[in-house]
């Protein structure tokens, strides 16, 4: 298992920030009024579901994450996230994980990375 990768890509919409403010109450107003140039900003904590729906197609259960946070996204990217196993140890009947992962827009730029440990159950 260790090694293994795997990827997730989206697409951020405008409802998809709306329903995170929602739910977040984050509703800074770079999340809800257009800038400048015409782009709305999302959360950086909802760029940071793509890592964790990675961890759930593992059966994964976090114990500690690790966010960088590296260019802002704005609804329309698209967000490539890959995820690897760095670290697998069997521990009283379940498996201690160490995980690492970098999402990507649509550019190939580098927009989050970090790290998670945590458990898989047998």
């Amino acid at each position: 298992m260790a090694g293994q990768k795997s990827t997730y890509t989206r697409t951020f919409t405008r409802e998809d920030v709306s329903n995170f403010t929602e739910i977040s109450g984050d509703r800074g107003i770079h999340h809800v009024a257009p800038d400048s140039s015409g782009r709305v900003m999302i959360q950086g904590l909802l760029t940071a579901t793509l890592p964790t729906k990675l961890g759930g197609d593992l059966n994964y259960i976090a114990r500690t994450m690790t966010f960088e946070f590296i260019k802002p996204v704005f609804v329309g990217d698209t967000v490539t996230c890959e995820g690897t196993v760095v670290r697998v140890a069997d521990s009283d009947g379940r498996l201690e994980v160490s995980l690492s992962f970098i999402c990507k827009n649509q550019e190939g730029k580098v927009v989050l990375r970090g790290r998670t440990e945590g458990i898989i159950r047998q």
